[in-house]
């Protein structure tokens, strides 16, 4: 991989497309280029959804008036063993002009994520005429990265009885290839603080609300099929997680759990001029086309919380369709 630094910033997927030149499957014509990029980008956009959504909480006990706690959060959503996250199926039957060069009609290819290299593909003209051989592009399995990972500063502050305010921002990443922007907002409200015993019940219960976005883009490398200028991938992306958690209260070491429902959407814009100067089809696409990705589900997760004074230290791992590790260090005030 070319950078490792955006990768770890969540990007991972947009270097692996790039890097294998997933254009080049425009030369095939718009439909069948739509169609194969939906399958292959599809996974990855989820997984993004996932990793960025978790890591909201590491209590159910919200904080007083004007307590705070200010946290650095990394999350890492594991796909290693998800073969249908890594890998779909490819029936030429469904594609206009793609045909596999190896023969056949059905292939198991490999998505953003994956790691089955060296499938041939082809298009030709009648009877033969102008054709093109590329390869398909593989994913980030094949780099040996089997987790999307992200990254983020949060803040939480508590207002009036029982409610606390969470924002949670990435602060601008600009490169010659790649950019990158996120910033969220939640809401926590712990339900136990409205009982009379609240001052010894041995427990805290809260639900938790939280909204994320992210924007990322990536330029494509130059292909020996496609020229053109400007071309990226641009994403837009929004999550909400519903939660209910309860947690230990305990002056030291905590513990704490919670299900909830994460619903997201992404958007991903394939934009850019693109000349196609191989092959039977030869022609020029301007911003061809748009991929849209839907995620639901419903995700549970423990996890553990070290209070030292004003350093706390968490980690938890949240059961979805994409599991993931959450860890975080914050300095906090009551």
């Amino acid at each position: 991989m070319k950078k490792l630094f955006p990768l770890m910033l969540v990007a991972c997927s947009y270097q692996a497309m790039a890097q294998s030149n997933i254009n080049e499957i425009l030369a095939a014509g718009l439909n069948d280029a739509e169609k194969f990029t939906t399958d292959y980008l599809s996974p990855a956009s989820e997984g993004i959804m996932y990793s960025i959504s978790s890591g909201w909480y590491n209590t159910a006990d919200a904080k007083p008036l004007a307590g705070f706690e200010i946290s650095v959060i990394g999350n890492m959503s594991n796909f290693k063993n998800k073969a249908d996250k890594k890998s779909f199926v490819l029936d030429t039957s469904d594609y206009e002009n793609l045909q596999l060069a190896g023969g056949g009609t059905i292939q198991t290819v490999s998505t953003a994520l994956g790691d089955i290299e060296g499938v041939g593909v082809f298009i030709e003209g009648a009877g033969g005429a102008l054709r093109t051989d590329f390869e398909l592009p593989s994913g980030l399995a094949s780099e040996d990265i089997n987790f999307v990972p992200s990254g983020f500063i949060q803040a939480s502050v508590g207002i009036i009885k029982g409610t606390e305010l969470k924002a949670r921002f990435l602060p601008k990443v600009d490169t010659e290839d790649f950019g990158m922007s996120m910033y969220g907002f939640g809401i926590q409200h712990e339900f136990t603080k409205h009982l009379p015993a609240d001052k010894i019940l041995p427990i805290a219960i809260s639900a938790v609300i939280g909204y994320t976005h992210l924007d990322a883009s990536y330029d494509f490398t130059n292909s020996n099929i496609i020229a053109g200028d400007n071309q990226k991938l641009e994403m837009v992306l929004n999550t909400w997680v519903f939660q209910a958690v309860v947690s230990t209260k305990l002056p030291i070491i905590n513990f704490y759990g919670g299900v909830g429902y994460l619903t997201g959407k992404s958007s991903t814009d394939v934009l850019g001029t693109y000349i196609v100067q191989s092959g039977p089809f030869q022609q020029q696409y301007v911003d061809p086309f748009s991929i849209d990705k839907d995620a639901s589900g419903v995700t549970a997760n423990v996890g553990t919380k070290l209070k030292l004074g004003f350093f706390r230290l968490h980690a938890d791992y949240a059961l979805a369709e994409f599991n993931t590790l959450s860890v975080g260090v914050s300095f906090g005030f009551r």
